[in-house]
Formats: structure tokens, sequence, C-alpha cells
């Protein structure tokens, strides 16, 4: 068998018994406390699907247990301790039965039958402890009437008796489910009737079910303790996911397309942003200098070998990566504060850092060979729509799904569904198939196989340009982004004028989620030089002039890296946008504070006296230099002692050239105002 039930150890995801402490209430308090709780567990349904028996029995014990404490008190007497003590108790088991059924029902149930020898077990052994306080319960020196009596007695003789119980239904039905894993390692398509037969006594019947199943199980993979067991939910992953494909009909795809633009539209504090890619920090990590970045971006900082610190240019002295989780939390409590769905990198690749067990793999290469074949041969529009939707969520999951879609040959398949042909009739299968392209390009490997194909770059660049929705825009700009991670896509993709022209007119009239995520990518561009002369040439100076007010942050690092690595044709550019950059240094965050001064030094330094004059005309500059000086970042503190330099040094009216390189002269007549500086 591929996967016993005993490599399925309990999970943890309910406190242990141990953590419910009984309430210091008084005796009628107390009694009024287990017959509330008696009464809530026995109003329960039984469990629907399995472990019916067990469920059904528990509930109908507290329902005699709630007869008892009502009886009680209706009779109010001092109650000795002894007596105390076992209510006390019964309030613990009570809890527990509680906890065992809600768990029960809450999560998975593959996981429940693959445990329901150790969770019959686990209704036993609370069953037993029931039996044990019930016998040491004075029943004859309470006053109860015979009838309560009767059914108490009967209850302690029942508990006395309990045994562990196995539906043999639920063992039938795991053996199955075990032998379809057997199967499908063994690389044999498992039968549909039979897996259709199993889903249905679990209760699975729709996409949506076997949707919340897979959410249920990924939670699961987090509470195993070992690797092993780990791997085996992973291999019912895969089962439910193949099922779920083979079996039903797609989810609905604007679902999630509700929920990823509550979040994106949003508008996230500059504290929780990634410094180098600035965006949302879902992994937030601390550098050797204290620094901290998103664990995606820094990793990519530091293969592409870097070994300084993106923010303050020290050298790393290492390069270890500690988890931020304070911020982590922070970042989470603030989205649950906003009501929106918080995903963080962890549960995206969460089972990336597992490894799958062979029924899981092949799991995955049945399903994705299922649903690229259906892609290709349907001829029904919403039936592909709901294929490359099941695609696209596939390709979120993690990096093995990702190489398995594009080694069945679906990326150029998807590339049909870009053309605004598509876009102008049907929208959501335009966005659901750039999606997909966008996920599949997280993966190194796939890259290459984007760039190679003409037929899905060229799409993606054509959704970038005429798109149906600015959905679709944005995550094509983030597919470039993705794109341009490779060095020498960067400079290919720099090199085409649909690319740079596209990203600059959705960064100047898209919606806040797609102007971000195309600025994100210029940025990514305009590392390279070559491209930096083309970004200046369709205006991404003054599309910067233009969203610098509603981005700062993003406008301000896109500004710096084109002035810094343009030229002086870019320097010119960027002449109008000295004062803005001056009220940043004043008002923005730190991190736009530190790109605003550093933009500054390259312009002034660049530029000459007329920069220079420029940024002294503006009201209270020194100030707001010293300001910098006092409370900036270490690196923005640097580069606000240059511009103090820079301001000196022009209204002493000295040669620019003697202390920056530059031939241009600076003479204090030159300027449109003079400033006062401290000495």
């Amino acid at each position: 068998m591929a996967v016993s039930p005993q490599v399925f150890p309990p999970r943890k995801r309910r406190p242990s018994a141990g953590a419910f402490i009984p309430p210091q209430f008084s005796d009628q308090r107390l009694l009024q406390t287990l017959l509330e709780l008696s009464q809530e567990i026995s109003s329960l349904k039984p469990l629907q699907f399995l472990l019916k028996r067990n469920s059904s029995s528990i509930l109908r014990k507290t329902k005699i247990l709630a007869i008892l404490f009502e009886e009680l008190l209706k009779n109010p007497i001092l109650f000795l301790s002894p007596t105390l003590l076992c209510f006390e108790e019964m309030y613990l088991v009570l809890q527990r039965f509680k906890t065992l059924l809600e768990d029960c029902v809450n999560g998975s149930r593959m996981w429940l039958l693959m445990q329901s020898d150790s969770v019959a077990n686990n209704f036993l052994e609370l069953t037993v402890e029931l039996a044990t306080l019930l016998d040491i319960f004075p029943v004859k020196e309470v006053e109860i009437s015979e009838e309560v009596e009767e059914l108490f007695l009967l209850l302690r003789k029942q508990c006395s008796k309990a045994k562990t119980f196995v539906d043999k239904r639920d063992y039938n039905l795991r053996h199955d489910v075990l032998t379809m894993l057997d199967r499908i390692q063994k690389e044999i398509v498992p039968d549909h009737s039979k897996l259709a037969e199993i889903f249905y006594l679990l209760g699975f019947r729709n996409s949506l079910s076997c949707k919340e199943e897979i959410e249920n199980l990924e939670d699961e993979v987090q509470n195993q303790k070992d690797e092993k067991s780990k791997s085996d939910v992973i291999a019912l992953i895969g089962l439910v996911r193949y099922v779920k494909c083979v079996l039903f009909e797609p989810s609905t795809p604007g679902a999630d397309s509700r929920s990823k633009k509550l979040a994106s539209d949003v508008n996230v504090p500059v504290d929780f942003r990634c410094p180098i890619s600035l965006d949302l920090m879902r992994d937030p990590v601390v550098v050797a200098t204290g620094q901290t970045y998103d664990r995606e971006s820094i990793n990519l900082w530091i293969e592409s070998g870097h070994n300084t610190c993106p923010k303050t240019g020290q050298a790393l002295v290492n390069t270890n990566l500690i988890p931020n989780r304070a911020l982590k939390n922070l970042i989470a409590m603030w989205f649950r504060e906003q009501k929106i769905p918080f995903e963080t990198a962890e549960g995206n690749s969460r089972i990336d850092r597992v490894m799958e067990s062979k029924a899981a793999l092949e799991a995955n290469k049945m399903t994705v060979s299922f649903l690229v074949n259906k892609m290709s041969a349907s001829q029904s529009m919403e039936a592909v729509n709901g294929v490359i939707y099941e695609l696209r969520a596939l390709a979120k999951s993690n990096s093995d799904s990702r190489a398995c879609i594009a080694e069945a040959g679906a990326i150029p398949v998807l590339a049909r569904f870009l053309g605004p042909d598509i876009g102008s009739e049907f929208p959501n299968l335009q966005v659901n198939a750039v999606t997909a392209m966008l996920n599949l390009s997280i993966l190194e490997a796939n890259k290459t196989k984007i760039m190679e194909n003409g037929r899905a770059l060229n799409g993606v660049i054509e959704v970038l340009r005429t798109g149906a929705t600015w959905e679709a825009k944005g995550n094509a700009a983030a597919t470039i982004f993705s794109l341009s991670g490779v060095h020498s896509y960067r400079k290919r993709l720099g090199r085409k004028t649909r690319v740079v022209k596209g990203l600059v007119d959705l960064a100047k009239s898209g919606p806040a989620s797609s102007k971000r995520d195309a600025l994100v990518a210029i940025l990514n561009l305009a590392g390279d030089r070559e491209t930096v002369g083309r970004l200046v040439k369709e205006g991404v100076v003054d599309m910067v002039n233009e969203v610098i007010n509603e981005m700062p942050e993003e406008a301000a690092a896109v500004l710096e890296m084109v002035v810094k690595r343009g030229g002086i044709v870019a320097v010119a550019a960027a002449y109008n946008a000295i004062k803005k950059l001056g009220v940043l240094m004043r008002e923005g965050s730190d991190i736009v504070r530190e790109s605003a001064a550093a933009t500054l030094v390259t312009i002034c330094r660049k530029g000459g006296a007329d920069t220079a004059a420029e940024l002294a005309s503006i009201m209270g500059i020194e100030r707001i230099i010293w300001e910098l000086l006092a409370s900036g970042t270490m690196r923005a503190r640097r580069k606000a002692s240059t511009l103090l330099r820079i301001l000196r040094r022009w209204a002493a009216g000295l040669d620019v050239e003697f202390f920056y390189g530059h031939s241009t002269v600076a003479t204090a007549s030159s300027a449109s105002s003079t400033v006062v500086l401290p000495a």
C-alpha cells in the first residue's frame, strides 16, 4: 500500500486536555455551567459521514447528563468537596467531548477517515473517564427523582461497558482510498466510477466541497510532525484534486477574483512593504544588517550575486535570514482588521518545502494531463475557462505543479487565449489565462519556456497593451516583472518598445493595483542602462510626476533608478520633479525620504548648477535636510549629508567640477533664489 493508516499521527490543531481549567464557580454556578455545556453538546448533530455511532453515543450520554444537572438545580443543597471535585472533572470531560466533536466536524474528512481507529479510541477514553466520575458520584446522597436516578444508573452501566467501535463501512472506505493511492503510485489511472462512489459516501458532491477539503488537508500538513506524514497527507491532497477535476464541473472563476481585488486595492501601510519589490511582505525576514525584506525578494537579490544590503549598501557578513515573526503577526492582524483575506507566503508555498510521495506526484501528473488535454480539445469557451481556472489555481500551489503543467505542454495552449479576440468576447477567460501564465513563470525553468515561445511572450505583451480588463493588464505586468528576474531576459524585454510603452501607460492610467504591478516591473527593467533610455523616451519621468503623490514609494524608487542609470537625458527630464522630491523628503515615509534624497543627490551631481539652484529654491530645504540627518535611515543620513555639501558649495559659488567631476560651474548668481545654510 502507498499509505497506511498508522502513518497519520493525531493532529495538534486543538489544545491538549490539560489546557482546560475548571471554572472557579460557586456550587450552583458550576452546576448551571455544566447544564449549559451538556445542553450545548447534546444539541449538536451526530457526525454525518464517518464515526456516526461513536458521535451519536456521546450525544445521548450528554443528554442524560443534562437531565441530571437540571434535576440537581431544582433542589439546591450544599455539596461536599469530593462532589464538587467530581463536578469540576466532569466539566473538563465535557469540554473535551465538545472539542473532539467540533474537530471532527470542522477538519478534513479524509484525515478523519485515515484516523478513524485513533479517533474511535479517543471517544472510548473520554467515555471511560466519564464512567470513573459516575462511579464516584454519590447519587444516593443527592435529592433526585427515581426516574432521573434510573437514567443515571443506566448511563453509568453503559459507560462502564463501552468498547472501541469502528464502523465496518468506515473501515472499507479507508481501505478503498488507500488502494486508490496505491494504484496511482503505480501510475495506474483509477476507476472513475469507483472514485465517484467513494467520494459520494464521504459527502463530496461537487467541486466546492472538494476545494474545501483540499484547504482542510493543506492545514493538516502543518499539523503533522514529520516529513513522511506530511508527504502522505499531500498524497491525499493530490487524490482529492484529481477527483475535483475529473468528476465535477470546475469552480466558479469569479469568486477568487473578487477576493483578490479587495486585497490588492487596499492601501497597505508602507512599513509592511518590501524595500526591494515595494510589494506586501508575506514572509518578512531580517538580514545581517538588521533590515527587513520579503524572503522571496532578498533571496533573489542574494542569488543574483549581491553580497550587500539593498537598503544600506553595507556588506552582508552572512546570508542568514531570520524570520521577523513580530512584523508578520502585525501584518496578519492588520489584514484581519480590514476584513481582507491574507495569504502568507508560507501558505502559498507550504507544500513546496515537503518532499512529496510518489502517489502525490503521480496524482498531480494525472490531474495536469487531464486538464491540459481537456483544454486542448474543448470547443466550449465556458468549459475552457473552467479548466484554465483550475490550472491557474494548481500553478499557484507549488513548484512541482508548475513544472508538471509546463511539461504537459500547457504554455503554448494557454497562449491561444491571450489575444484581443478572446479578451473582447471572454474577458474573464483572458484574465485566467494570463494569471495562469504569471503563476507558471514563478518557476525558473518556466521563464525560459515562456521566453522561447514567441506566441506566449507576444500574448503576454499584447494583454499588457490591449487587455480587456485592468486585472488582465496588471497580471501581464506582473508576468513581465517575473520574467525580468533573469538578467538576460530583462535586457531582451527592455528592448521591446511595446513592453516599455505598455508598462508606462499602465502605470499612468491604471487603477492602484495595476499601477503598482507596472511600477514594480519598470523598476526591474530600469536595472539595464539601455532600457532606461527607452523608458525616458516613452515618458517614464512624466509618468512618475503624475503618480508620485498617489504612490510615492514606488514612484520615488523608479525615479531614483532612472536618474542613476539614465545619464544626462534622464536628469534633464527629472528637473521638474525636484520640488516634489523635496516635499517627499519632508512628508514621506522613511523609505520614501531615503529614495527622494538619493535621487536628488544624483540629479544635482549630474545636473550641475541649475539643478542645485532648483533644489535651493524649495522653501525650508535646509531644515528638511537637517531633519533627515537627525531621523532618517542610515543611508538617508548619508544622502542628506551629501545634499548639504552640494548646497553649500553652490551657495559659495564654487566650481562643481572640482567636487563632483562635472564640467558645469555653479555660481550663486545663477540661482533664482538664495539659501542660507548653517555653518
